[in-house]
C-alpha cells in the first residue's frame, strides 16, 4: 500500500507538472493526454525542458549518459497511458468492468489497440462523418493484431442495389463490368472490398479528402488530430496505390494545412520517384482578395500528382494537355483582319530593343499547361463572385447545397490522365462533382461517399446528368444526355447500432441499445457482461455522453458491416436478390 500511495503522489506531480504548459490543458480545464504523448513523441523542447526542471521527472524519465541527459519517452509515454494516470469516473469505470489487458494495462494503450498515431504500423477503423468525431477512434495495430485487421478488411456484402437510366430506378440482383458505380459505406471497407474485383484496373484516382481544418461546412469530421488524420490517409492511399493499373495516376486534393505532411506521407507510399508534380489551383477569392485579414489571404488550394509507375515512363506519356481556354487566354491580340495572335520576343536588336514578331492561333499547335492554375475559378455560393466562364456551375451549387470544385477542373484532371472508357475511382466522392464529370467524359467511375446528405446529392446530380442537364461542362462536352450507373450499399451491422447511439438523446434509449447489444451478442470478446452488471451502479453514474463512449468501446468494430464470407448466416438475413447481387459483383454468382 505504501509503494501504492508512493506512486500516485508521483503521478500527481507529473500532471501539475504537465498541467503548467497550457497547451496541455484545455479551456475547460481538461488535461489533453493525447496533445503531451504526441509532443513527447516529437521531443518538444518546451516538454522536455518541464521536466528536466523537477527533480522527480528529472529522474524518473532521463538517464545520465557521459554528462548528457537522455530522455526516455516510451517510457514517459507507458506513464501518462497507464491506467492509474488520471483515473477520472469514466477510466475507474472502465477498469472495474475489464477493458484492460493481461497485464492489467487499457486495452486501449496495450499496443493492441491504439488511440494515438503509432506512425507506421496502424490500421484506423473510423469514418469521415461529423458524427465520428464525437467517438474514440480505434487504431488496430497490424502487427500485433492481424486477425482484427484481417476480419476488418474482409470483402463487404452489398445491398440496395438499383441500376438508374433514362426510365428511372430498377431494382437489380446483377452488375456488370461496365457499369458506373456508386458506393455508401465506410470509404475504408469499400476500397478493401473493390479490390477483390477492380485491383491494378483503375486508370485515375481523384479525391478531395477532409482538409482537416476543423470548419468543414458539409457535415463532414473534419477534426482530426495530425496523427489520427495521417492514419486515416496512409490506410486508404495503401488500398488505392493497389487498385491503380500500371500507367494509373492519383489526384491528392489538398490545403495548406496538412499539405506538406501529406506529401512526405504520400512520398513514402507511392515512391519519392513516382511524384509528378504539384499543381497550383489559384481559384480566386469571392472578395477578389479584399478581405481585411492579418496575412496575405489565401487563394489557392494544392493538388498531388503521383504516378504509379512515372519513374520507368517518363518518357512515354504526355501528362499536359492542350487546352482551348488556355489558348484563347494567350493569343489575346487580334490584328486588322481578324485574326488572334501573340506576341513573342525574337531577341533583341543591336540598341538592346525587343524583337517582336507574331505567333497566329490558327497557325498554332497550343501552348502547354503550366503546373499553377488560374483559369478555373471556385465555385462560390454568391452568383457576384463568377466569373463568365463558371456561370454553368451556378446551376449545379445553387441546386446540389455546395460542391465548391468545378466539374471544368476535374475535366483537365481526366484529360491529363485518362481516354474514354477508362475507369476513374473517388472515394471521397462528396457532391458528386468527379462522378457528374466522368459521365459527361464517356469514362467509367467508381464513388464511395458515407454521408446520408451526400448521397442525396450525388443520386440527383447524376439523375439531371442522365435526363442531359447544361450545367457545368455540358456545353463544351456537348453533353445530350444517356447511360446510367449502379447505386448499392455495404451491408449494415453493429453500423446501425453505432448509429443509433449516436442519435440517442436519453438514458432509457441508451439502456434499450444495450439490451439488444447483449441479445445480439455482437460485442467485444474483450468484455464480460457479467463484469458490466456487476458494476451496473458506475455505469448508471455517468454522464449520457460517456455512456455512449462506452456503448461504443463494447461494440465488435469488426462487425460494423456484414462479410461476404457470413452472407449466408441466417443471424444476418441477407436477402436473396442481395445475395445475388453481392456474388456478381464478385465475379462468383
Amino acid at each position: 500500500m505504501k509503494e501504492k500511495n508512493k506512486m500516485a503522489n508521483f503521478y500527481e506531480t507529473v500532471l501539475t507538472v504537465l498541467k503548467s504548459d497550457e497547451r496541455f490543458v484545455a479551456e475547460d480545464g481538461t488535461f489533453l493526454r493525447n496533445a503531451v504523448y504526441e509532443a513527447a513523441m516529437k521531443m518538444d523542447e518546451g516538454l522536455i525542458r518541464l521536466l528536466l526542471a523537477n527533480d522527480e521527472t528529472r529522474t524518473r524519465f532521463f538517464t545520465d549518459v557521459d554528462g548528457i541527459k537522455v530522455f526516455d519517452k516510451m517510457g514517459f509515454a507507458w506513464v501518462i497511458n497507464n491506467r492509474q494516470f488520471l483515473p477520472d469516473s469514466y477510466t475507474r469505470f472502465k477498469n472495474k468492468i475489464g477493458l484492460t489487458d493481461e497485464n492489467g494495462d487499457l486495452i486501449s494503450t496495450s499496443g493492441k489497440v491504439e488511440l494515438v498515431f503509432p506512425y507506421k504500423d496502424c490500421v484506423l477503423e473510423g469514418g469521415q462523418t461529423r458524427e465520428d468525431q464525437k467517438r474514440q477512434e480505434i487504431f488496430y495495430n497490424s502487427s500485433l493484431a492481424p486477425d482484427e485487421v484481417d476480419r476488418l478488411l474482409y470483402p463487404k456484402v452489398l445491398t440496395c442495389a438499383c441500376r438508374y437510366t433514362l426510365e428511372g430506378c430498377e431494382s437489380i440482383s446483377k452488375i456488370q463490368k461496365s457499369d458506373n458505380l456508386i458506393i455508401k459505406g465506410n470509404n475504408l471497407l469499400a476500397l478493401a472490398s473493390l479490390l477483390k474485383v477492380y485491383e491494378g484496373q483503375i486508370k485515375c484516382i481523384y479525391i478531395d479528402p477532409p482538409f482537416n481544418t476543423g470548419n468543414d461546412s458539409f457535415n463532414y469530421n473534419d477534426r482530426f488530430t495530425r496523427a489520427t488524420w495521417l492514419t486515416f490517409m496512409k490506410d486508404r492511399l495503401l488500398l488505392a496505390k493497389r487498385l491503380l493499373s500500371s500507367d494509373g495516376n492519383i489526384f491528392i486534393h489538398i490545403d495548406i494545412n496538412q499539405s506538406h505532411y501529406l506529401k512526405v506521407l504520400a512520398d513514402e507510399i507511392f515512391d519519392e520517384e513516382n511524384f509528378v508534380e504539384e499543381i497550383i489551383w489559384a481559384y480566386g477569392s469571392p472578395s477578389g482578395g479584399r478581405a481585411a485579414t492579418p496575412k496575405p489571404v489565401n487563394i489557392h488550394d494544392y493538388i498531388l500528382h503521383y504516378a504509379k509507375n512515372y519513374s520507368s515512363r517518363k518518357q512515354n506519356r504526355v501528362y499536359v494537355p492542350y487546352t482551348e481556354k488556355y489558348i484563347n487566354d494567350w493569343f489575346k491580340y487580334t490584328d486588322e483582319d481578324g485574326r488572334r495572335y501573340r506576341r513573342r520576343q525574337r531577341g533583341k536588336d543591336e540598341n538592346g530593343n525587343a524583337i517582336w514578331s507574331k505567333q497566329y492561333l490558327d497557325e498554332s499547335k497550343g501552348v502547354p499547361l503550366s503546373t499553377v492554375w488560374s483559369d478555373i475559378q471556385q465555385v462560390y455560393a454568391d452568383p457576384r463572385a463568377y466569373k463568365e466562364g463558371n456561370k454553368a456551375d451556378v446551376e449545379v451549387i445553387k441546386e446540389f447545397s455546395g460542391g465548391q470544385k468545378p466539374e471544368a477542373l476535374i475535366q483537365r484532371i481526366f484529360e491529363m490522365s485518362t481516354d474514354e472508357g477508362d475507369i476513374i475511382l473517388d472515394f471521397h466522392l462528396g457532391t458528386g462533382t468527379s462522378a457528374a464529370t466522368a459521365h459527361k467524359m464517356k469514362r467509367q467511375y467508381i464513388g464511395v461517399e458515407q454521408l446520408d446528405s451526400q448521397i442525396d446529392i450525388i443520386v440527383r446530380r447524376l439523375k439531371k446528368v442522365i435526363d442531359g442537364e447544361t450545367a457545368g461542362i455540358s456545353k463544351v462536352t456537348n453533353w445530350q444526355g444517356g447511360g446510367s450507373f449502379v447505386y448499392c450499399e455495404l451491408a449494415k451491422l453493429n453500423q446501425t447500432i453505432v448509429e443509433e447511439i449516436e442519435g440517442a438523446i436519453d438514458d432509457s434509449t441508451l439502456s434499450d441499445i444495450y439490451g439488444r447489444m447483449l441479445k445480439s451478442g455482437f460485442i467485444s470478446y474483450k468484455v464480460n457482461p457479467a463484469d458490466i452488471d456487476a458494476a451496473a451502479d458506475d455505469y448508471a453514474a455517468l454522464s449520457l455522453d460517456d455512456k455512449k463512449r462506452f456503448l461504443m468501446e463494447i461494440l465488435d468494430k469488426n462487425l460494423l458491416y456484414v462479410n461476404y464470407c457470413d452472407i449466408d448466416d441466417e443471424e444476418f438475413g441477407i436477402s436473396e436478390e442481395d445475395k445475388a447481387f453481392t456474388r456478381s459483383f464478385y465475379g462468383e454468382e
